[in-house]
Parts: structure tokens; sequence; C-alpha cells
């Protein structure tokens, strides 16, 4: 699948990808009343195996399995499983837009843990970009009685979950970086997913649900709609530069905000868009800065 550098393309497919991996969330939320989230993670990793297979027999590259690499293969594999966890738990615990906006922070975390990983220096500008993003989170928790005594102990927990995730998502992104030295995206790719669903798949006998027809078909979706993002994700990739196509990810706080209207009747208040506007903020001013460095080299 060779870059055609056609940014029109990219970022549409962006915006796609970004509105239905909203609606797989607002799927997880739904199903996640009764069903164990680390059931909902199965299914989403062993029907996105065959998506990965069909994205890698598009770059005719084959299944390349075979790696000098393994322990780190494990290592993102189990950081990847971590921020999906954190993801799929705090989905079943928040309203949609607070659970969405808490995701955006994972460029602060890369930033932060890219000083004692990767060795980075992070001058002024970055650190109080990423102050900023952590005084959307402040505003968040605000939001929702946080400080006041009045907040939900579950919510409180969620959220916590939520902000983990940025920091396991960060973990992933940074052994992305590393592997990407040595390895193909391909095999990166494929070892995550089998991986992945090799550890889900571990832990279904301890929290089996059987599910009702309604429930599987809306598990059946989450693995659907999660596939088909991800190929529109990998195409907007093969588009575009992913410098350029950052910003439409966040388009995703709108989408949680009219789904989590539509699905289970949530309003977010003002504090919710105050703060997701604060974290964006941040993360935009970080991929600028790093950018501007790009070109720098």
């Amino acid at each position: 699948m060779a870059l055609r550098h056609d940014a029109r393309r990219g970022a549409l497919l962006m915006l796609g990808a970004t509105a239905l991996f909203t609606l797989m969330g607002a799927l997880v939320k739904l199903v996640g009343d009764r069903i164990h989230f680390l059931e909902i993670m199965f299914f989403r990793s062993v029907l996105a195996l065959p998506v990965v297979l069909l994205i890698v027999a598009r770059l005719g590259q084959g299944v390349r399995l075979r790696t000098q690499r393994l322990p780190q293969h494990v290592g993102r594999a189990v950081t990847g499983t971590m921020a999906m966890s954190c993801a799929f738990f705090s989905l079943t615990v928040l309203p949609l837009a607070e659970q969405t906006a808490l995701t955006f922070t994972t460029p602060l975390f890369v930033t932060l843990l890219a000083i004692p990983f990767l060795g980075e220096r992070v001058g002024i500008h970055r650190f109080s970009a990423v102050l900023l993003g952590f005084g959307g989170i402040l505003v968040i928790a605000l939001g929702q009685g946080a400080f006041q005594g009045s907040i939900n102990p579950w919510i409180a927990l969620g959220m916590s979950i939520a902000v983990l995730h940025g920091v396991f998502s960060a973990m992933t992104t940074l052994l992305v970086r590393s592997l990407s030295a040595t390895e193909s995206s391909t095999t990166i790719v494929t070892w995550q997913s089998i991986l992945m669903t090799c550890f889900t798949g571990l832990a279904l006998p301890f929290v089996w649900v059987t599910p009702t027809p309604w429930e599987f078909l809306l598990l059946l979706g989450v693995g659907l709609v999660g596939g088909i993002a991800q190929v529109m994700l990998t195409e907007a990739y093969a588009s575009a530069q992913v410098s350029s196509l950052g910003a439409y990810s966040y388009t995703g706080i709108l989408w949680a905000v009219l789904l989590g209207w539509i699905f289970f009747g949530d309003t977010p208040g003002i504090a919710t868009f105050v703060g997701a506007g604060l974290i964006v903020l941040a993360a935009l001013y970080i991929m600028q800065r790093e950018m501007r460095r790009g070109v720098k080299r």
C-alpha cells in the first residue's frame, strides 16, 4: 500500500475512523452493563485478527512473524492490552464524553515518559503544554465534584483509570518507536494482534458471561466497527503524513457528545468542554513542537 500523498483523502479517512472508534466506545458502554470488559476485549481482539491479516495481504508483504525482538513485542502487547483494559473499563463507568476527553492525554504522557525512556530533553514550551493538559484533567474532575466531597467513588475510579489509559498508551507508543527501528509495521501489528488475543483469551474462563442474542450482536458490532475503523485508520496513514492527521482525531469529542446524548441521554457540563479543550490544545501544541523539531533535524 504505497503512500498516496493525498491530504484530503487522509483527512476524510481519519475523520471516519475517529467517528467509528467513538461508535465502538458507545457499543462497549451499551454491552458493558452485564458483560465483563475483559470479555468484550476478547471479542474486539479476536475479530481484529482477520482485519489485520487483510491489511497485511493488501501490503503484499506476507505475514512476517520471524523476529529477534520477541520480548519487546510481548512488552508492547502487554502495554497495549493494559491500555485497552483501562479504556474499556472506564467506558463502563464514565459518561462517553468525559471518558473520550480523558483518553486524549496520551501525547502528554509520551512527552513525560520520553525523558527517562529515550533520554529526551523537554523544554519549557512542551512542559508548559503538559501542565496545561493536566489542568484540563482537573477541570473535568472538578465538574464531576472532585475536591468537593460529592464525587461518586466509581466515577473517581473511572476517571483515574481513563487517565491511566494515557500512561499505558504512551508506553505503547514509545515501544513502537523502538521496535520500528528494526521491525516492519506489519510484523509489529501482527504480533500485537496475536498476543493481545491470547492475553484476553487466557482471562476469558474467569470472567465469561454467556451473552444474550442482543448482547452477542453488540459484541459483534464492537469487533466489526473497530475492525473497519482500523482499516480506515491504516488507509489514512497511507494517504498522508501522520503529523498532518493527528488534529482530526480530536473530533472524537464531538462524536462522543452526540452519541452520549443519543444512546444514554448524557448532557456534558461546561467543565467537560473546557477541560477537553485544554487537553486538546495542549496535545496540538506538543504536536506542533514535534513537527518543528522534525524539520530542524
